[in-house]
């Protein structure tokens, strides 16, 4: 099947077709002498790989794609190919098994199963490499997608990225690997968000001169759950790392993770590791700040610093009399932000930001999030919120937290967690506002933004939809989206009051200041 996706210039108004070759493979129905459509798929993934034009969608259905049904390993992805199985549940039931030798510029001959090129895309499947020596997915000075698959049951490790390579891993979940979950080497840098690594000898490996960012990762039950070596320079925010059985964070060589600092709180979360949560064994002192950890399972030279004052508490309610002594007591001294807070403090919608302790730069946690917009948007109920296993009924913030989740403005992640204290990311509120409100989505042109590589496909009819109604708010430059930053409470504060703009419950503020802040 042949799909035409049309896109208009907005500069010259042309209008151009880009083909976009779609084909469909199904192991259990399938032959390779069929045309691979829909009703006529093929047997086999090797098959439709010999097929693929650029761009191609490739969708497999549920079954086991092997030696025994006809796959030839490795499997080489192009760029501009797009693998497609089951991303809800995470490629169950649609599993890609076995592995062939590769010959890596950087390593040598390895045993994979599959190997990225480019910019290609892998969605929803599970990869297991049985091998001896294994590796389910490498990836080699490129650029893929992964998200949403399984990573389980490789002879090594789950994902290997070396050379110059720079992977967005999104919400994917490695698992019972022999070795490791996931290997950055090389030079490689990329993103490593929201995974879960999970009953790994090693979580994490980070090697040579690789500088990934990790955040919003989970890890537990991992022998060590992040192991650096050489001369690696990740950057770690926001992980949950817990119950690994010998440990947290080991640093061996010359290795310096960027742990945080007092301005810039790392917030990764250590708890019930066996022997350490840190443990430096480099002759350099690491920096430590922001993080929570037991500071009697740090090891080494080791600086633990605290970060600033967190923002403002928002378990308290303001009533009724208090918001002008509120208004009176922030010191905001010309905040770019201060029409938008002042006009929700004048609409009673900030209520959990009290006192003199409101600082609009500090960063926004899920949990303060959720109780924004419950008293913002006050939802309907649209579907049953599911109870989270890190929220009790007795925490400050879970009739706020049940309240947004059924009106469809938050969700949980897929071990059933909601991860309060973890900060909000700028494209988590994006997403949220356009899904809580139902804002009918818009195909449009996101050139607007100099980082828009680095919006995940997912989330791009959001962010489109988002920009074209004059949701989003950048600063202090317009077209600089930052997606996956950890947003402010000004921010946040901003992109709500805008929201509210949208749905037509508040009137645009009208400043030179406000006009800088939009990318349109």
């Amino acid at each position: 099947m042949i799909v035409i996706i049309k896109t208009t210039d907005s500069q010259s108004s042309m209008v151009n077709s880009t083909l976009v070759l779609t084909l469909y493979v199904n192991p259990m129905t399938g032959n390779d002498t069929n045309i691979g459509s829909r009703l006529s798929p093929f047997k086999s993934f090797t098959r439709a790989l010999k097929v693929t034009k650029i761009p191609t969608i490739v969708h497999l259905g549920a079954g086991t794609y092997s030696v025994a049904s006809g796959e030839v390993f490795p499997l080489i992805i192009r760029g501009g190919v797009k693998v497609v199985g089951n991303e809800a549940n995470k490629g169950a039931g649609i599993v890609i098994s076995g592995g062939g030798e590769y010959k890596s510029d950087s390593f040598g001959m390895q045993n994979i199963a599959l190997l990225l090129l480019e910019n290609a895309s892998v969605v929803g499947i599970t990869v297991s490499n049985p091998s001896t020596k294994g590796t389910g997915i490498w990836i080699e000075s490129a650029a893929p997608t992964l998200a949403n698959n399984t990573l389980s049951n490789c002879g090594r490790e789950g994902v290997f990225a070396t050379g110059t390579a720079q992977p967005t891993i999104l919400d994917n979940v490695f698992v019972q690997n022999t070795a490791s979950g996931l290997v950055m080497a090389g030079h490689s840098q990329g993103e490593v968000l929201g995974n879960v690594f999970q009953r790994n000898p090693l979580g994490i490996v980070v090697s040579d001169f690789a500088a990934a960012a990790i955040a919003n990762n989970k890890l537990s039950e991992n022998r060590t759950a992040i192991a650096l070596s050489r001369n690696a320079r990740p950057v770690l925010r926001q992980n949950v790392i817990i119950k690994n059985t010998q440990g947290g964070l080991l640093v061996n060589g010359n290795a310096v993770p960027d742990l945080g600092s007092s301005d810039d709180p790392g917030d990764n979360i250590f708890r019930d590791n066996g022997e350490f949560d840190l443990h430096n064994l480099t002759t350099q002192k690491l920096v430590c700040a922001g993080n929570q950890l037991n500071s009697a399972l740090v090891k080494g030279l080791v600086e633990l610093l605290a970060s600033k004052e967190e923002a403002g508490n928002l378990s308290q309610t303001v009533t009724a009399s208090e918001p002008q002594s509120v208004i009176a007591s922030l010191q905001l001294d010309d905040h770019w932000a201060d029409p938008f807070i002042q006009a929700l403090l004048s609409m009673d919608l900030i209520h959990g930001f009290v006192g003199g302790n409101y600082e609009p730069d500090k960063l926004m946690t899920r949990a303060q999030y959720a109780a924004l917009v419950a008293v913002a948007f006050q939802p309907t109920a649209k579907c049953s919120a599911p109870d989270f296993t890190d929220v009790t009924q007795d925490f400050w913030a879970y009739d706020a937290i049940q309240i947004a989740a059924k009106g469809g403005f938050v969700g949980g992640f897929s071990d059933r967690t909601f991860r309060p204290d973890q900060n909000v990311q700028r494209l988590q509120v994006i997403v949220s506002l356009v899904n809580g409100l139902g804002l009918l989505q818009t195909a449009n042109n996101l050139q607007v933004y100099s980082d828009r590589h680095t919006i995940p496909e997912y989330a791009q009819k959001a962010v489109a939809t988002a920009t074209h109604q004059r949701i989003i708010v950048n600063y202090p430059d317009p077209k600089l989206l930052a997606p996956l930053r950890p947003a402010t409470c000004a921010e946040v504060v901003a992109m709500v009051y805008q929201a509210l703009v949208a749905i037509g419950r508040a009137s645009a503020i009208k400043s030179a200041n406000n006009k800088q802040l939009s990318a349109i």
